[in-house]
């Protein structure tokens, strides 16, 4: 009777090592859900500050009532420690008195990768 009881009390070889096969993979996709996170809070991180630096290019042509001339410009303009570069391109519109501005950012490390572009159309306050 000793015999059987020393039997049934722990676990056998095989059931630990299936629980260890179902905890690392439980583990594993955890990590790459973390990873995927962190991933994506630093790509919208980019996204905002590049949305902002578009953002102060057009607030600053609003508040300097400035007709942009038509044409491209391309200019750095950071946010913080990420090194971004603008793109303003000033188009006619069908309406003369009026001019449509659009800023293009990107990173310096991935110039051919646009984060955001914003739009604004401008009139002539003259």
């Amino acid at each position: 009777m000793d015999s059987c009881r020393s039997r049934n009390a722990g676990f056998t070889l095989l059931e630990v090592l299936v629980a260890l096969v179902i905890v690392g993979t439980a583990l594993g996709a955890s990590l790459r859900a973390v990873g995927s996170l962190t991933q994506n809070s630093q790509q919208l991180r980019t996204s905002m500050m590049a949305t902002w630096s578009a953002e102060n290019r057009l607030a600053q042509i609003r508040l300097a009532h400035e007709w942009p001339a038509f044409g491209d410009r391309t200019f750095a303009c950071p946010q913080g420690d990420l090194q971004l570069i603008c793109e303003e391109h000033v188009i006619a519109t069908p309406n003369p008195s009026f001019r449509r501005v659009e800023v293009f950012v990107y990173e310096v490390d991935n110039p051919e990768r646009r984060i955001i572009k914003l739009t604004q159309v401008v009139p002539n306050a003259l």
